[in-house]
């Protein structure tokens, strides 16, 4: 299917892949492509580069969702039918509403979001903020402002993360350690091990033995508190991990040639597959292309001549020298990509395939984010031959 049905015909597009390969600008250009597809479009990214910003006519993304004006895009000559949104995931936020939304009553509620636990929890706590980012995405969804929303997943050190986070999350309120210190406490509003298997008493002592005492009395009203809110929690944790697996959600998965960023991405795709999920796409960033035209070191001489510029007799000789460096990466990223192709026939369903060329500048434009939209999306044009070249 071509990237653009996706685009057209999907609820949700998640963007997943290693570190360093371009995925956040990868799905900021979906996100500009499906807009000038014609649809109303939500980037919610995690942490986004002030240069990606700045190419959406931001100072910053804010956890607010803001609209791109559509005065930047006629200043940049694009035509855009749809709309494109940004938000950024906060992570605390987010974890608050979930607070607000399945507290008991006020009290609680006020009781949790002041304890001094509470900001560990909600920020730093492994697994946090990939639960989060599913978190936000099911609620977002939900919103009929939107066309389709794409998401710009975490990134973690290990990009599988998140498909896990709803269940992890379920595992971490059900687990033996919360038990008990939820029957430690909630008899009497102290904490008391005469309640505890001899085990697991021992065992919290010897925490406190390091904590303190103190410590661990804060930590049992915490989760006592807590405790009021597994209920809807839980449920809600399982409609998150549900609403991954609808047939209106596409998985993006975006690499460059590295062969470790590329085997990651070829892991990921397993891992999918093993969910009985597909990968949709396979977006790699800064391939080397062989340039149309491989000029000889008597036309790089000439071509300085014409343009009168003072430059020295050694400089043809780094310009072919640079030259043949291109020619040996493009020869070296053909290679890659036919392996790459290869691994990917193992798959019932062999995702798509788009390579994004190594453009001579980063993203620091709405035009140079649309040059790789078109990429991205073929039939996109520009209004203006002027505007920005094909690749």
């Amino acid at each position: 299917m071509p990237l653009s049905s996706l685009i057209q015909s999907r609820r949700v597009i998640l963007c997943a892949g290693s570190g360093g390969v371009g995925k956040t600008t990868t799905a900021a250009a979906i996100g500009l492509a499906a807009a000038r597809l014609g649809r109303r479009t939500l980037c919610l990214t995690i942490d986004p580069a002030k240069r990606l910003a700045q190419s959406l006519g931001l100072d910053r993304f804010d956890t607010d969702a803001r609209l791109v004006e559509p005065s930047l895009f006629r200043d940049a000559d694009l035509v855009v039918p749809g709309s494109l949104t940004v938000m950024m995931l906060d992570t605390k936020r987010t974890f608050d509403q979930i607070v607000e939304r399945h507290a008991s009553s006020p009290e609680a509620r006020d009781r949790i979001l002041h304890n001094k636990l509470y900001h560990y929890v909600s920020t730093a706590l492994a697994g946090t903020q990939e639960y989060m980012a599913m978190e936000k995405l099911h609620e977002v969804k939900q919103s009929p402002d939107f066309d389709l929303i794409v998401l710009d997943t975490p990134p973690t050190a290990n990009a599988l993360d998140f498909l896990d986070a709803p269940e992890r999350m379920i595992d971490a309120l059900d687990s033996a350690a919360m038990r008990w210190f939820l029957q430690a406490f909630q008899s009497t509003g102290r904490l008391s091990f005469n309640l505890l298997a001899r085990s697991a008493a021992l065992a919290i002592r010897g925490i406190g033995r390091f904590t303190g005492g103190g410590f661990l009395e804060d930590l049992a009203a915490f989760l006592a508190e807590l405790n009021d809110l597994f209920g809807g929690f839980r449920q809600r944790a399982r409609e998150v991990e549900l609403s991954l697996r609808a047939p209106d959600v596409a998985f993006v998965l975006v690499s460059s040639t590295s062969p470790l960023a590329t085997a990651e991405a070829l892991f990921f795709a397993d891992r999918l597959a093993s969910m009985r999920m597909s990968c949709d796409a396979l977006v790699v960033n800064r391939v080397h292309l062989p340039p149309r035209f491989t000029p000889s070191e008597s036309d790089i001489s000439a071509a300085i001549s014409r343009s009168r510029l003072p430059l020295g007799p050694a400089a043809s000789m780094r310009l072919l020298s640079a030259l043949r460096d291109e020619l040996r990466e493009a020869e070296l990223d053909e290679r890659r990509l036919r392996s790459l192709d290869e691994s990917l026939r193992r798959f019932a369903n062999p995702p798509l395939r788009v390579d994004v060329p190594a453009f001579p500048r980063d993203v620091h434009d709405l035009s140079a984010l649309d040059q790789i939209a078109r990429v991205l999306v073929r039939q996109l044009q520009t209004t203006s031959p002027d505007a920005c070249h094909h690749v």
